[in-house]
């Protein structure tokens, strides 16, 4: 086996291997090479091996780019061997058009928090209807409790999680059930606590750029090659190694590089090259509603699949909940606005943001729909709530029956947070293990965020350190076979194998759907294709009588009691629908 360590500016490097009890053993210099690399060569030996580096006598200290921490980010690196006997031969793939997507925080997702522990569950996710798991990142970061964005060992596969064993079983048993994995990668910032890159170089930051995590990585700047390589060499190891389907790129916005090509240009081409002629997709979460994005390269674009498009999560919140404050404050939530929203994929196009104090956004028209990922929850809308209280905990069951038929009906890429299919009561709060120091800043930084918020005070939010805190995170999979959790999982296996299977909601092309208001509480989003059209008729308050067009038929209705609506009499009568309170109605409209 070989090393082969990047380090400008220093004279000596040493590798320190480890023995199977943690204790340092034999020391193997390390010789320089051009280009401020070092390397060293161990004969006979391979997998398994144990090892930190000393740098100029300091340390010695883990290796950023290893592959595997199994005693967590400040003990041994370890050396891996992708020789995995896989399984997925046949498996070609994602197709980007055709998503449902639903996320997973690895941790919190089961009792165990394993990647073995959700291998049973893959079942139950394609039953249900969705073609794609998220997870959330899976870097190795410190203690034994993260959301996984303090991330600060790229290519180490958490070892909480099963590390990178683990993850192989689980990809390679997704793709047998038809299941597709995203991983969740976070290039804009890495963390502070278990961060050992500024040991080796200086050039992995730059104080040319800033981020709200502090100095930005060099991606631009003196010794970039190197650090862009760092990146890009990770998107290699995920789709490559790992066989992952694709990524979703946290922050993509503040991923800063004045440098040409982008970064965010780079990484989708080496997806796809990695992938050995699989489909992949890279999807990013970005705020600047910007087409460029996932506009192709040839039409001076950064040829991403799709954007995290959250102006429907927060017209639709605004209307049903009520929210006003933070980024709320740039939504009314009227009937109008998400009309508007769901003609066009996001709200913003342009117009002057109150809360950014500067235009936002550019005109959707030129991307089709399924390049934009919507929801009315995911990880963030929910744990960065002081209490991580669900979208069930603050609307109605009817009013979140309503809200879910609007997601799983629009010709948008729908995306699921763990538990929403059967409207989970458990939270998901923001939970850390940091070391003492850290992990109090942590705390006084987070009730600090929410005291100017009315509706929250700061010394309720619980602490993320408290072990509590996590564990009242858990998914209870006991939850979905309640009574009052049943029906909404029947309601969302029937939407989504509507989705699948009805060819008017296939065709989900721009010019094939429009949505308008219908009076001042209730809006219409109308699906046309093969066979006729659909319309999906969603009442926000009040009560709605709607005249519909002549042999119009009722193919759905949210509050249906085997969705565990308390309504047995159809809506439909006359020729004319009545909605009382939030709900919402599917009608076939003849051909």
């Amino acid at each position: 086996m070989r090393w082969r360590v990047w380090a400008p500016g220093h004279q000596k490097l040493e590798v320190v291997l480890f023995g199977p009890q943690g204790q340092p053993g034999d020391t193997l210099p390390m010789t320089r090479e051009s280009g401020d690399f070092f390397t060293a060569t161990l004969a006979g030996k391979g997998a398994g091996v144990r090892y930190k580096l000393r740098v100029d006598g300091q340390g010695p200290f883990p290796d950023p780019w290893s592959r595997s921490q199994p005693e967590g980010v400040h003990g041994p690196s370890e050396v891996v061997v992708p020789d995995f006997a896989w399984k997925d031969g046949d498996w070609k793939g994602l197709h980007p058009e055709s998503q449902v997507i639903y996320e997973i925080h690895v941790g919190t997702a089961t009792p165990e928090g394993t990647f073995d522990a959700l291998i049973p569950r893959l079942r139950a996710f394609k039953e249900l209807g969705v073609t794609t798991l998220e997870l959330l990142p899976l870097a190795s970061a410190p203690g034994t409790r993260n959301w996984g964005y303090d991330g600060v060992s790229l290519f180490a596969p958490s070892a909480v999680y099963g590390g990178p064993e683990g993850l192989r079983r689980f990809i390679d048993a997704a793709h047998a059930h038809g299941l597709g994995v995203l991983i969740d990668a976070v290039y804009n910032h890495f963390g502070p606590d278990g961060n050992y890159l500024s040991c080796y170089s200086p050039h992995y930051f730059t104080d040319h750029h800033h981020t709200p995590w502090g100095n930005a990585i060099n991606y631009d700047g003196e010794g970039s090659d190197v650090v862009r390589e760092l990146v890009l060499s990770n998107v290699d190891m995920w789709i490559g190694d790992y066989h992952a389907d694709g990524l979703r790129l946290d922050a993509a916005h503040a991923i800063i590089d004045d440098s040409s090509p982008h970064l965010l240009e780079e990484i989708p081409r080496r997806a796809r090259a990695a992938a050995r002629g699989r489909s992949v997709v890279v999807i990013a979460e970005d705020d600047r509603n910007d087409t460029r994005l996932a506009r192709p390269v040839e039409k001076k674009g950064l040829g991403l699949d799709g954007i995290w498009a959250d102006d429907i999560h927060h017209q639709l919140r605004r209307a049903f909940a009520g929210d006003s404050e933070g980024y709320y404050a740039d939504y009314t939530g009227s009937v109008e606005d998400i009309a508007r929203t769901l003609r066009q994929g996001w709200f913003y196009e342009g117009q002057t943001s109150q809360v950014h104090k500067k235009a936002r956004g550019t005109p959707a028209s030129e991307l089709e729909p399924w390049h934009f990922v919507h929801c009315i929850q995911n990880h963030d809308q929910i744990g960065n709530r002081a209490q991580g209280e669900r979208l069930g905990a603050d609307v109605s069951p009817a009013a979140f029956r309503a809200m879910s038929t609007l997601l799983l009906l629009s010709p948008y890429t729908p995306l699921l947070f763990q538990g929403q299919e059967w409207n989970a009561s458990t939270p998901f709060l923001y939970f850390t293990d940091h070391n003492a120091e850290l992990g109090k800043l942590v705390t006084e930084g987070r009730r600090k965020e929410f005291a100017g918020f009315s509706k929250f005070s700061g010394n309720e939010v619980p602490d993320p350190q408290a072990l509590e805190t996590f564990t009242r995170s858990k998914l209870d999979w006991n939850e979905a076979s309640k009574p009052e959790h049943a029906g909404v999982l029947a309601l969302y296996r029937e939407l989504l194998r509507l989705r699948a299977q009805e060819p008017i909601l296939k065709a989900n092309r721009r010019g094939s759907f429009d949505a308008r208001p219908l009076g001042q509480n209730a809006l219409v989003l109308e699906r046309r294709g093969p066979g006729g059209a659909l319309q999906v008729i969603v009442n926000v308050k009040g009560g709605l009588e709607h005249r519909l067009p002549a042999g119009a038929r009722l193919a759905l209705w949210s509050e249906e009691s085997r969705f565990g609506g308390a309504s047995t009499h159809s809506p439909l009568s006359g020729g004319v629908l009545r909605l009382d309170g939030p709900s919402a109605a599917l009608v076939r409209l003849e051909g």
